[in-house]
């Protein structure tokens, strides 16, 4: 039997519902303070998403959306400088209107924490952003329970590039067995699977019609004993809710 050592958390959508009520708003705000007349509505920040990335989301939109639109400055500049101000109205989002995390998250955490298994984040968001919505929606020490926090730009290539995993089983000189990831997207799962990781998904609105067919597990959310979670594909094990034995058991599987 393969012992669980570890488990490794993508962070929007999987840890908290930050897309629809956070990062877009937090976009739409830098788009004002910038002076730029754009506007992503929940429809179109849902086809954004495709895009794996803040930055790599502004620069699809330009290209895709806004073809005569002209640069005040270089683009890479132009990006990084639009993307700083969405990083601070998201982190004032988050300190003023917190996001809560997701339905059983913060018990599967702590489940883990006290019984020594290592916790990772592997998420395209830019580091600042992780480490904010873990102080303000986990607990203020939260950043500190995870042994690696693997952000935004560490890794060249982004999910569905298997890099950033790979790049955390190396620090954490871990082998794909010993580990079980938790994502929300297809693209985060085919990141994941590439790397040899076996995966549970959490859709969410934005995700929950994609192509999940290579995770080990999906479900609406890691549940509550009070409030079950729905399995939507693969064997929950006769659990109502997520814990580390089912993360076990799924491992073995």
């Amino acid at each position: 039997m393969t012992q669980l050592k570890a488990l490794i958390f993508d962070v929007d959508g999987t840890l908290a519902e930050t897309e629809k009520n956070g990062h877009r708003i937090a976009f739409n705000r830098a788009f004002k303070e910038a002076g730029l007349q754009w506007e992503w509505d929940e429809n179109l920040y849902g086809k954004l998403l495709k895009v794996a990335g803040g930055k790599e989301r502004i620069k699809y939109y330009l290209q895709q959306y806004l073809e005569e639109f002209s640069l005040p400055q270089p683009l890479g500049e132009f990006i990084s400088k639009l993307h700083a101000l969405k990083t601070k109205h998201y982190k004032e989002i988050l300190a003023n209107d917190t996001i809560p995390l997701r339905l059983g998250i913060k018990r599967l955490l702590e489940e883990a924490k006290n019984h020594k298994i290592r916790l990772a984040i592997a998420t395209t968001a830019a580091l600042p952003n992780a480490i904010a919505l873990l102080e303000y929606s986990l607990a203020k020490d939260a950043p500190s329970w995870f042994e690696i926090i693997a952000a935004g730009d560490i890794v060249v290539n982004k999910k569905p590039a298997p890099d950033i995993y790979q790049y955390l089983l190396e620090k954490m000189n871990l082998s794909p067995r010993e580990c079980l990831v938790f994502e929300d997207t297809n693209h985060g799962l085919i990141a994941a699977t590439k790397a040899n990781l076996k995966t549970v998904v959490t859709v969410n609105n934005y995700t929950k019609d994609q192509d999940f067919s290579q995770a080990v597990l999906v479900v609406n959310h890691l549940g509550e004993n009070h409030q079950p979670f729905t399995v939507i594909k693969g064997d929950g094990k006769g659990k109502n809710y997520f814990d580390l034995e089912l993360a076990k058991e799924l491992l073995n599987s």
